[in-house]
Order: structure tokens, then sequence, then C-alpha cells
């Protein structure tokens, strides 16, 4: 196969293969010869367009060509624009609702004295300030010498934050790091202050709230003699008491996966994101939760998670999702449509919508059960909608944030960075798979090479409940845990 056509309604077809100029290929029963050469993941005008005339793929218009367009010619940021405008009047249309069929499932996983359960036992080491990320460091250095019984690991999570802000953007960070302090991934936690920072530990309680003493410790480094040693001590005091912690049968109803798509290609949104897409489904039908962020990648496929959502406040909710994320481009004086990458127009996405109605497949088919502030924790089961950018590191910290355990990341570029929970690496071309093996967990691209899209869902969500009872993913092979706060107001 080299060419496929998504939708009937479509007028363009993606090339799974480059095709070379004067080559003929079959669509739909007739015959399209190349006018030009169609690099692999970019798109094919399957009949004459005039300028200004919709393109369509996926069965919605993904802009308008710039100029006339000939049959057999390829499609791309030279000759096609986005559509787009600035904020728009939505209204409530629900889609006929899809029962998912329904199973039970289970992973090895840890239960914690809050009714919560974690996917791996990890003692982590938060600074409320980035002044003292070196000492975090040497303290989770020095300490994984001590690791025993089921602990995996001692992690920092550095970040340049936690002083010099003012308003919304101070009360994200304290919000985001107490997220984090609440996760179960983590058997125990310290949480390793300055003094006097704004977002000391004193200020920082509050926001924590309620938390079990045990699991988590706190050090302020101005009031000891030497904060590495103290803080090594209490690291080992906490490896003591989860070292002895046991995985146990829990049912996937618990399980909370985060679905996130960066460095995309042509092929993202025929392979990979309708694949997370099943997956979520599955999941979903366990009575277990997704969540799908990267709001400014829903722009111009947003009216499709706004009629799946459960009811009108839900999708009043959407609305305000949106448009706040569209407010906070212009009120910064930017573009909101500065979309695709560099990267994303070299693999064959032309426009935003082209890459949204790709992006947004990863949500499958589900009603939205929920929608989520940035660094609000989720509380419903089933697909959840959470505002964050697009931006990778940003983006995965949020899922953590709001609860996720697992992050599925798709990628038809690839990209080795990690998050503060285990970050699955999906390629959306087999290319991609076999080059950087080292990087990549599973391989969509099989998908246009035959393979079933039922038994291929299948797979990934075995491996997922593996990954979640303790198999680990290529970059926490590698050692890679990333943590990344979105930075949206003044710097004192």
């Amino acid at each position: 196969m080299m060419i496929l056509r998504i939708n009937d309604g479509d007028n363009v077809a993606v090339a799974i293969e480059t095709i070379p100029e004067g080559a003929q290929v079959s669509v739909g029963g007739e015959t399209v010869t190349a006018v030009t050469e169609i690099p692999a993941g970019h798109k094919m005008a399957l009949r004459d367009l005039a300028a200004g005339e919709e393109v369509v793929k996926y069965g919605y218009p993904i802009g308008h060509t710039k100029e006339a367009v000939r049959k057999g010619e390829w499609i791309h940021t030279h000759n096609l624009k986005t559509g787009l405008g600035d904020l728009l009047t939505y209204t409530y249309e629900p889609t006929e609702r899809r029962e998912l069929p329904a199973r039970e499932a289970y992973f090895e996983g840890f239960e914690r004295s809050d009714g919560t359960v974690g996917v791996r036992n990890e003692i982590w080491v938060i600074p409320t300030v980035g002044c003292v990320n070196n000492v975090a460091g040497a303290i989770a250095k020095q300490a994984n010498a001590y690791v025993k019984g089921s602990v995996e690991e001692v992690i920092a999570f550095p970040h340049p934050y936690g002083c010099s802000q003012m308003g919304d953007d101070q009360e994200h960070t304290r919000t985001i790091l107490a997220d984090l302090i609440h996760h179960p991934n983590a058997g125990g936690v310290l949480v390793l202050g300055l003094g006097c920072e704004n977002s000391n530990i004193d200020v920082l309680k509050e926001y924590i709230g309620e938390y079990d003493a045990d699991r988590v410790k706190f050090l302020v480094c101005q009031e000891s003699a030497d904060e590495i040693a103290d803080g090594v001590a209490i690291v080992k005091e906490l490896i003591e008491r989860a070292s002895v912690l046991k995985r146990t049968k829990i049912s996937a109803s618990k399980l909370i996966v985060g679905l996130k798509c960066g460095g995309s290609d042509g092929f993202s949104g025929i392979t990979a994101n309708p694949l997370v897409g099943r997956f979520s489904d599955l999941l979903i039908g366990a009575g277990g939760t997704t969540i799908l962020t990267e709001v400014p990648e829903m722009f111009g496929a947003e009216t499709i998670l706004m009629n799946r959502c459960a009811n009108e406040q839900l999708f009043d909710k959407t609305v305000t999702l949106i448009n706040d994320f569209k407010n906070y481009f212009k009120s910064n004086n930017q573009t909101i449509y500065e979309n695709p990458s560099p990267g994303n127009k070299k693999g064959g996405i032309s426009t935003l919508e082209d890459k949204s109605l790709g992006c947004t497949q990863k949500s499958g088919s589900a009603a939205v059960t929920g929608v989520l502030h940035y660094g609000e924790r989720v509380q419903t089961a089933g697909l959840n909608l959470l505002s964050a950018p697009g931006n990778d590191l940003v983006a995965a910290t949020a899922l953590a944030a709001s609860g996720a355990h697992i992050v599925l990341f798709t990628t038809g570029r690839g990209t080795p960075f990690a998050s503060p929970v285990p970050t699955m690496k999906i390629a959306s071309n087999s290319g991609l798979a076999g080059r950087k093996s080292n990087w990549i967990d599973f391989n969509a691209g099989t998908l246009v090479e035959g393979g079933s899209m039922e038994d291929t869902a299948e797979e990934l969500f075995q491996l997922v409940l593996e990954t979640a009872s303790g198999r680990k993913v290529c970059s926490e092979k590698a050692g890679f845990h990333d943590m990344a706060i979105f930075k949206q107001g003044v710097t004192l």
C-alpha cells in the first residue's frame, strides 16, 4: 500500500511511502498519477482543487488552498493555509453515546495509606525552590546507595521556580509541587526547602493539606548545619519504611494514564494516536481513567471533544478551557495558530487543524467526564481534559500532577525525555521504532503494514498493565526523570 485515504469524504490521501513523480497509485478504485513527488507521510490531492477551496482530511477541513492545486499534486505548507480564526462561539450538539465493552483487568501495584495506589515505589526529593536543586541532587545521589527491598530509586526533581514569582504564576508552582508530594508513585517524599523563599515549607504545607507524616518529611536547609547529611539521613528513614511495602493485585479501574503526543508526523494521526485512543477506550471500559491535555493542539478539533461531553456543564467547561488558552496567546501578543512545529511540517503536518485532528484521536470515543484546571487532580473516572500547553515536558508533568501513573507519548520523530512518572514512547512509524529502539517502547507503525488495530490495541493494553506492575520503560532504564512547571507570569 503506497497511499491511504483516511475517510471516504477526504479530497487528499496520505503517502505511506514516498511516491515518485509520475507514479500511479490506486485510491478507492481510481488511479491517480503523482504530478510531483509526494514524501512519505505527506498529502496528495485526489482531484483538482480551486484556490481557496477546503482541503479535507479525517473527514474534516484542515485548511484552504492558497492557489489552484492539480489532481496528484503534493499539498503542504506551500499551497495550504489554516482556516482557523480567533475566539469562536460554540453550540452543544451532543454526539450519540457508544457503550464501551466492559472488562476486568488487573495490575500489581502499591496501596497507599490514603487509599490511592502507585505503580512505582520510589523516594522523591522535591525542592521548594531552585536554589536547593543541587542539594536535592546530591542527597538523591548519595541516598541511592541505601535503596533496598521494594524501593526502586531515589529521585530528585529540580526546577527553577518557588521564589520571585507573583500571582497565578506562583500559585501554579505551589499547586504542582503539592500535587507531586501527594503522588502515589512515591513511597516516600523529602520536601527540601531553603528557608527564605516565597514558597517556603510553611507556606507550601497549606497547599499540601493532610498528609501521612511517615511518608512525607521536611528539611529547611538554612536551619541545618549539614543539609546533605541530614537529607540523606531522612531519606534513609523513608527507604526503611517503604522498603517493606509489597505489590498487590489491583483493579485496572484504579489506573490513571495520561495521553500526550510530540514530534508528530503524517503517520501520527493514522497509527499511534488512533491506537492510543483505542487503548483509552479499553482502559475506560475496565473502569479506569485517561487524561488528554495540550490544549493548543485541540484548536481546530475542539468541537469533536465538546460534543462528546457527558453533559452541558462539561461542555461549558470545555469551551472555557479552549477560549482561556486562546486568550492566553492573545494577552501575550502571540499568534494563536503558530503551530505546527518545523519537525511536524517535515513529517507531513501542514496546518494546526491537520495536527489537532490527528492529536485528538488519542481521546478514543468515550464521553468526556471531567475537565480539569492546570494543577487540578483528577476526581472522575473516564476521559478527562486537562488545561496545559503543548510543550512536552510541561504537559507531561501536568499529567503526572493531575494523578497520571503513566504517560503514553506518541511520536513520529522521537524524543528521549521523561516525566515524573513512567513515560512510554509509542512510535508512529516502523522506521523510527527500528532506528531509536533505545527511546521507543512500542511500535504503532505496523498498523500500516497489515497489523490489526484490535490486536495491536490489546497488545498495548497488556504492555501498560505490565508497566504498571513494574516493567521499566526506556527512559527509566536510561535513568531519565524530568519535571517542568508552566511558567506564566512575571519574574521579580
